[in-house]
């Protein structure tokens, strides 16, 4: 079966942190950009960064850059993303996706529709 699996999530308090992992089954990841995305209730999904598929192009949204950090293990067939300094508005469901075919890493995170695949989201939430 071909998913994208994503695990990680949790309840933590602020400031504190958490690392996302998206892995692959079925399929190798090597071919394809990820995007990290999350929806918190009653908005829209977001993107929140993604990365290229082999030169490392990264993108943050501006809300978490300088706090966030995506990478990929290949050999693990694994894209990471590393949270830091958590904040209560950061609490969403975050979903990994993966597109065979993108401009710029950027103009992937714009998008929420067109990707090969999508995980089924993990629960994050920031609270006291």
């Amino acid at each position: 079966q071909l998913q994208l699996v994503e695990s990680g999530g949790g309840l933590v308090q602020p400031g504190g942190s958490l690392r996302l992992s998206c892995a692959a089954s079925g399929f190798t990841l090597d071919y394809y950009a990820i995007g990290w995305f999350r929806q918190a209730p009653g908005k829209e999904r977001e993107g929140v960064s993604c990365i290229s598929r082999s030169d490392g192009n990264t993108y943050y949204a501006d809300s978490v850059k300088g706090r966030f950090t995506i990478s990929r293990d290949n050999a693990k067939n694994t894209v990471y993303l590393q949270m830091n300094s958590l904040k209560p508005e950061d609490t969403a469901v975050y979903y990994c996706a993966a597109a065979g075919i993108i401009t710029t890493v950027q103009a992937m995170c714009a998008m929420t529709t067109g990707y090969d695949y999508w995980g089924q989201g993990t629960q994050v939430t920031v609270s006291s």
